[in-house]
């Protein structure tokens, strides 16, 4: 199977909502909320896609050539490449009624696993899903991330809990899906908004480095890092809970000056290449996150389907990397782009 095929088979499976289009770049699915658009008037991921494209790459093969070395270690993680596929709440909810964001969830695991890089989860409305992922998680050389919805406290430690027999290498607060109206509601536990304070607390009931997802401006930055956050998730939940908000590459230089050192710094938004991923890097990211394809291509072939988007990437990024003078993932830098 080629990625072509993957898309193809996609169509065929993903229910209405997706187009599964050529490049996915959120103009056919816009307003489908629930689902993988943008909330209204639909211009998110479509705006966060663009920002990418607006960056240009600078040629430079007066390096020696020598291979490509794509691996890298974020927070003591050993990496094949920078990317770790992002965390999708439900499926069902989303896409097919009858879809099992568990099985999702167990595919990526595995396709990571075998590529040598992690996959961050969700768990939307459904709490069961917990325990089916942390034996994914077992299963798969510990290679799962868990992300949780900004609910009480109380409800995200009692999450955190069920780990304790299998800790994962780091545990992750979402902060910008307060925004999300079916959350907020659900059993009490949707919470919402959370202060430094909150973020304090959960950070060191995690024992394990702590990330906060949903950071869009170098303000709430500093707070994360105030929060002790070990890394920080540039995102704007793709759109999806916010009209009119920047693009995530419009805000990461801002970011990268306020907070490179002091923590980690990945990004999501619009990322669809591995030339996108060598943007983001040459702007001060350390890792990046990639969903929607990612769930197309698990529609499209399962865990095959995914590890073939993967090594598109792996590709797409190695390619980049030689032809604008970089042979490590330290080589990096702003001089390799032009914004």
């Amino acid at each position: 199977m080629n990625y072509q095929e993957v898309l193809e088979n996609a169509r065929k499976n993903i229910g209405p909502n997706c187009k599964v289009c050529p490049v996915c770049n959120g103009l056919a699915c816009k307003n489908t909320m629930p689902g993988p658009g943008s909330k209204a008037p639909g211009n998110g991921a479509n705006d966060n896609y663009n920002a990418w494209k607006k960056i240009k790459l600078n040629v430079d093969t007066f390096v020696e050539n020598s291979p490509i070395d794509t691996s890298t270690e974020l927070l003591g993680l050993k990496l094949s490449f920078p990317l770790i596929t992002a965390p999708i709440g439900s499926i069902a909810m989303q896409f097919n009624p009858t879809d099992d964001v568990a099985d999702f969830n167990e595919k990526c695991m595995a396709a990571c696993e075998s590529r040598g890089i992690f996959h961050a989860y969700g768990n939307g409305r459904d709490q069961r899903v917990w325990d089916r992922a942390i034996e994914s998680g077992k299963a798969h050389s510990n290679c799962g991330i868990p992300v949780f919805n900004p609910g009480t406290n109380e409800h995200i430690m009692e999450l955190m809990d069920l780990f304790k027999d299998s800790m994962p290498k780091a545990m992750s607060v979402v902060v910008d899906s307060a925004g999300l109206p079916h959350l907020k509601s659900f059993n009490g536990k949707g919470g919402g908004t959370k202060t430094i304070e909150d973020l304090k607390e959960l950070k060191a009931h995690a024992k394990e480095p702590f990330i906060v997802k949903g950071i869009m401006s170098a303000r709430t930055a500093l707070k994360a890092v105030e929060a002790g956050a070990d890394a920080i998730i540039v995102s704007n939940h793709g759109g999806r809970v916010l009209s009119d908000t920047p693009a995530t590459a419009e805000v990461l230089p801002e970011i990268v000056a306020a907070v490179k050192g002091r923590s980690k710094i990945l990004i999501d938004g619009g990322i669809r290449s591995g030339l996108d991923v060598f943007k983001a890097l040459a702007m001060g990211a350390d890792a990046c996150l990639i969903c929607r394809p990612v769930l197309i291509s698990y529609y499209g072939g399962g865990q095959e389907g995914i590890e073939i988007y993967l090594d598109k990437i792996k590709s797409e990024l190695e390619d980049t990397m030689y032809m604008c003078g970089a042979r490590k993932i330290a080589d990096i830098d702003e001089t390799m782009i032009r914004v």
